[in-house]
């Protein structure tokens, strides 16, 4: 049991690392390690009924009724990505990006092993919802960027759109926050702001108080949270519906989504002075594009290594 729990919860270390990443889905790694519809249900047991099961009956009671030890022990990890694995990868795809993204690229190259086997047969309906699903990744994947501002509606609707990248395979919150130009407010100042307010306030140093700016960075962090959660819960009822009535459609389309985002996680592009993103074909002559594609192979490697490791058990 302690190692089930151990693995549940780097598989939500690994939901939240990757999904602070721009190009990159939590939902993905949901998907192919197994918990994704456990997750889907999970949350949408969150709901009227559940609330009337807590004021009726107890917090234990609807502590069990939503499998809160698995939303638990999944969003634990996720939160201590948040603080921690994903500062580290930060750092890392500073220093590294080619070669991280070659990585990231191959495990969701890799997940595709994994995902033919969730389709229950290939027909035409399938095949059409891969191809929906291609054409609205690339759609995401190529747009251009534009400001929608900072209200308090948009940061609240843009926690809505962010958590969407833990609950949608193939579909970045991240990169969707990008292209709304809020990415540096919400996922980098806010969060530092949280993280400053915290370790000032272990010392008992309130004076950010009378921090103007504190205080709107926290209030940003707040509304964005609060879509968030309204987010997950409204898409995991819709997911989870769809996926128990157009199971092999569903599937379909969130197949191909991913293949479709698989421009977004690119390793090899360049950036111009506007912040635009154009890709382009490595020079094989050098070492550097050797070891990125060492990197893709071994993350294909890994996924694959995985899957059969989880079946095996």
């Amino acid at each position: 049991m302690l190692k089930t729990n151990i693995f549940l919860f780097l598989k939500g270390v690994a939901m939240g690392t990757v999904n602070k990443i721009p190009g990159v889905s939590g939902g993905t790694v949901a998907f192919v390690t197994g918990i994704y519809e456990d997750l889907l249900n999970s949350i949408k047991k969150i709901n009227f009924t559940s609330f009337k099961i807590l004021f009726s009956q107890g917090f234990k009671a609807f502590y069990r009724e939503i499998n809160g030890k698995f939303l638990t022990i999944v969003f634990s990890g996720v939160i201590v990505s948040f603080f921690s694995v994903s500062l580290i990868l930060d750092r890392l795809i500073e220093k590294y990006e080619l070669y991280v993204f070659g990585l990231f690229f191959g495990m969701i190259v890799g997940s595709f092993y994994v995902i033919y086997y969730q389709l229950e047969k290939i027909n035409t309906k399938s095949l059409i919802g891969v191809t929906i699903g291609i054409i609205s990744g690339l759609s995401i994947s190529l747009a251009d960027s534009y400001n929608v501002g900072t209200s308090d509606l948009i940061i609240f609707f843009s926690g809505v759109i962010a958590i969407s990248g833990m609950i949608l395979p193939g579909l970045s919150g991240s990169y969707l926050l990008l292209l709304m130009g809020n990415y540096t407010l919400i996922m980098v100042d806010s969060v530092n702001a949280l993280y400053f307010t915290l370790i000032e306030s272990l010392s008992f140093d309130f004076t950010f108080i009378n921090d103007p700016e504190r205080l709107y960075l926290l209030k940003v962090l707040i509304l964005f949270t609060l879509g968030s959660i309204f987010g997950l819960v409204f898409l995991s009822n819709v997911l989870s519906l769809l996926l128990k009535n157009y199971k092999t459609i569903t599937i379909s389309i969130i197949v191909g989504f991913i293949a479709g985002s698989l421009i977004g996680v690119w390793p090899w592009k360049n950036e111009d002075i506007n912040g635009d993103l154009s890709l382009f074909i490595p020079d094989f002559s050098i070492s550097q594009t050797w070891i990125t594609i060492f990197n893709i192979l071994i993350g294909i490697l890994f996924v694959v290594l995985l899957e059969r490791l989880a079946n095996r058990h």
